[in-house]
């Protein structure tokens, strides 16, 4: 195990003192690469310290212009500070450079969100889902961007998948519920509000939706 693996693992179980000299060791021993200075800077983003963190992002990009990593940390070091359109940018930029991670497109993604850009947000979404299938967060993220683009029945089928990886989801079977109601189809959002419910009962926004939807089948009657 070399320092930035020591380090990264001492990252992992939070001891932050320890992984700060581990790389403060690597970086005496390899001043010319650009790995210890981006997972310094990572660990000053941890810290919140972030103008250290981007002098440490900078000059891994002074020793590698290509350095994507240190354009992905500076993205969260902006995204940390609601700097969404520098984040953004940076996401963009460590993709562009061949970053080709799901954390990558999903960070990018939001930033767009975060902007109200949510057409531009989409096909990043996507390129995350396709990386990381399994990630219940990405996988909601994605069929929320399906259904603000008005992509009603795809991001149905894409929030449906997300009860298939978790079945107490309480959040995907709200949102196939809103879906349905798009759809005018009143008893499948019932079904899906108590669905919610029932993974998760103090969910408010499904109680009041199923009230709201029982009045309206009464009335219809």
């Amino acid at each position: 195990m070399n320092l930035i693996e020591q380090g990264i693992k001492q990252m992992q179980n939070n001891e932050l003192e320890e992984a700060a000299q581990s790389f403060n060791d690597y970086i005496e021993e390899n001043p010319k690469d650009p790995v210890g200075f981006v997972n310094f800077g990572n660990l000053l983003n941890v810290l919140r310290e972030y103008d250290k963190a981007q002098n440490f992002f900078q000059r891994a990009i002074e020793l590698d212009s290509k350095s994507a990593t240190a354009y992905y940390g500076l993205g969260v070091l902006h995204f940390e500070q609601n700097d969404f359109q520098q984040a953004a940018k940076d996401f963009q930029k460590a993709v562009g450079l061949g970053l080709d991670d799901a954390d990558a497109y999903y960070m990018l993604a939001v930033s767009l969100r975060n902007q109200q850009s949510e057409k531009l947000a989409l096909p990043f979404f996507q390129r995350a889902s396709e990386l990381n299938p399994k990630d219940t967060e990405i996988q909601i993220q994605f069929g929320l961007s399906l259904a603000y683009n008005q992509q009603i029945d795809t991001a149905l089928q894409q929030l449906l998948k997300v009860t298939e990886l978790d079945d107490q989801h309480a959040d995907a079977y709200y949102n196939i519920a809103v879906c349905y109601l798009h759809k005018d189809l009143p008893k499948k959002a019932l079904t899906y509000f108590e669905k919610t419910l029932a993974a998760q009962p103090d969910h408010l926004l499904a109680a009041d939706g199923k009230q709201k939807v029982k009045d309206y089948l009464d009335e219809s009657t």
